[in-house]
Parts: C-alpha cells; structure tokens; sequence
C-alpha cells in the first residue's frame, strides 16, 4: 500500500542498482562479488558508483573465474557474510556449475540446518541485444530442477528494486535471473514507500477471461503485448507473471486456468524439458476437468543459441504466441 509519496521512474538496470545500495546500506554484511563490478559498475553497469561508494573491500573486481567467485562466496556465507555475486553472462555459469549444485544447494541440507547459504547469485539472462551463444542463453530449468536452490526471475523495475533485496535477506541461496533486453528499456514509477509482494510468488498482471497466458522474465512484456493485440479482435487473456520459478506459486495459476479453461506458457528457454514442461504437467494435474483445451508452450527450439542475425527468429514472438492463443481457442 502506498503512502503518497513522491515517486521516481526508474529502469530495471536502476531498480536493481538501487535495490543493492539499500541493501549494503542496511546491512554491512552484504558484499558485491564479480568480473569488473567494481571500477566499470559492471558490463550493464548494475553495480555502477557502488565500489566508489562503499569501498573495494565490498564490491569486489574477481579475476574471470566463475568457480573462484562462487567458491569464495560459499566461504564468506558459511561466515556469516551475505555475498551477491554476478555471473557476467548466462552462458558464463557453468564453470561455476559443480560449485552451485554440490555445494550452494547442499551445505543447508547437509549440515541438518546449521549453515545456512545466504547467497544470491545474479545472472543476466536470454537474448534480444544481438549477442552470441554464452551471452543470449537461458538456463533457469537447471538450477530450478536442483533441490536446495530458489530462484527467481524479475521482469520489471519496480520488481527489480524489491526482489533483489528480498533475494539478499532470504538465508537461502537464491538464482537471481536478470533479463538483460529489459534492463534499459522501458521505466516505471517506483515508490519506496510501497509495501512489496512476498518474494517467492506469481502475479496477475492483467485481467481476462478467454485465455490464462503464463510468462516470466523478458517474456512478460511479450505477453503483455499478446494480450493487448488479443483484444482488438475480441479476445480477452489473462497475463501471470510466474516471478518465482523454484519454488513455483501455482495458487493463482489454478485459479486463473480453472476460470478460462485454456493456458499457454511461453519462455525464450527451449521447449524440452523447460519450465512450460512442469507448469504444464501440474495444471494437468490440478485442473484437468477445467481446461478446455491442451496446455501449449511457446519457447525457443531446441538447438543451440543461434547466430545474433537470426535469433528473432528463434525466440518467442508476438506472432508465434497470438498462433498459439488461436490453436488453443479453436481446439
């Protein structure tokens, strides 16, 4: 609930700049670890003024070794520090990949809950800015599918700001997933007045009646924008910003779906095994008497990340998305 307080447009790049320097103002436990997040504020300038700020000592240059900075990070936790580190790119985090299944996710569990994991590790991620493989891709049903780790994915800048530091406070690691064609393109009011959602759940972020459309990440907007091209030819979705994708909020989801009888589940992640695969499966589970049609899911294909002049093509579109929606009204 707001206060009427003045308010401020932000982008999501800022929304996130400003959730970690209210975070590291709150607590001095919290440090910022990664490749040139330091003197360059990062290579979308997330952390840009926060080492000038609060010291090399808290926001700290690494060298270009993924495991190194999150093996580093696993000690620091265990020591009661709470450590964000930022892996440069999607594609970067697989060196890392052995440290955050073997160790991130299991030391709570491993140590019958006496070390916590207060981590969070950012990733920027999917396609849209013209990169290449290692820089465009999507890796969120990974590090979802591992038991001990959450993670999430914001879509905005408003939850930008929140999100980060709900991720920081919580005790458990968190995947933080970043989509970068979102990180300087659009702006929204932010009132830090505001009392924020709880972090691990989905919203409705428009209201409808024919369709529940399910999205998360960059393609919420594509949703969004699905729902209002819809509408022009009499066709009203409903549009659920998943936000949380390990643990996954399905209240709203049954509810919405058990109202229009018909979903569909985009994501810029490739279809197979993605998590339009799980989403799918539990709304079959929960709602199989209300849906009216086959639960479909619009992602990229299942090869690797194309070469930048093609991947409008590969990632999910307007078109291949209202396609979608029509095959699910005509069944």
């Amino acid at each position: 609930m707001s206060t009427g307080t003045t308010t401020q447009k932000i982008t999501l790049a800022k929304g996130l700049n400003m959730g970690l320097r209210k975070a590291m103002e709150d607590d001095p436990k919290v440090l910022i670890m990664g490749e040139d997040v330091g003197k360059l504020g990062g290579v979308f300038r997330i952390t840009d003024g926060l080492q000038k700020d609060f010291g090399e000592d808290r926001v700290i240059d690494s060298p270009l070794a993924e495991s190194g900075i999150v093996g580093t990070a696993v000690g620091l936790a265990l020591r009661g520090y709470r450590p964000v580190v930022e892996i440069q790119f999607d594609g970067f985090v697989y060196p890392a990949y052995d440290q955050i299944v073997c160790q991130v996710a299991k030391m709570h569990y491993r140590s019958k809950g006496r070390s916590p994991m207060p981590m969070v590790i950012r990733i920027p991620f999917g396609g849209g800015i013209g990169a290449v493989e290692h820089h465009s891709e999507s890796p969120e049903a990974q590090f979802a599918h591992t038991p001990g780790l959450k993670v999430v994915a914001c879509s905005n800048p408003i939850d930008g700001y929140w999100m980060i530091q709900q991720a920081i406070a919580s005790d458990d690691p968190v995947i933080f997933l970043e989509p970068k064609r979102q990180y300087h393109a659009d702006k929204a009011d932010l009132d830090e007045a505001e009392t924020p959602e709880p972090l691990f759940t989905s919203r409705v972020v428009r209201r409808g009646t024919d369709a529940t459309v399910l999205a998360y990440g960059p393609t919420v907007k594509t949703a969004m924008k699905a729902a209002e091209a819809a509408a022009t030819e009499g066709t009203s979705l409903e549009v659920i910003d998943l936000r949380t994708l390990s643990p996954l909020d399905m209240g709203p989801v049954f509810e919405s779906v058990r109202r229009t009888g018909r979903a569909i589940i985009t994501h810029e992640a490739h279809v197979n095994l993605g998590i339009g695969s799980e989403v799918t499966a539990r709304i079959q589970e929960q709602c199989f008497y209300s849906l009216e049609s086959p639960v479909l899911r619009v992602g990229g294909f299942d090869t690797p990340y194309p070469a930048s002049r093609i991947e409008e093509d590969y990632l999910p579109d307007l078109d291949r998305l209202l396609d979608a929606v029509d095959r699910s009204l005509e069944f």
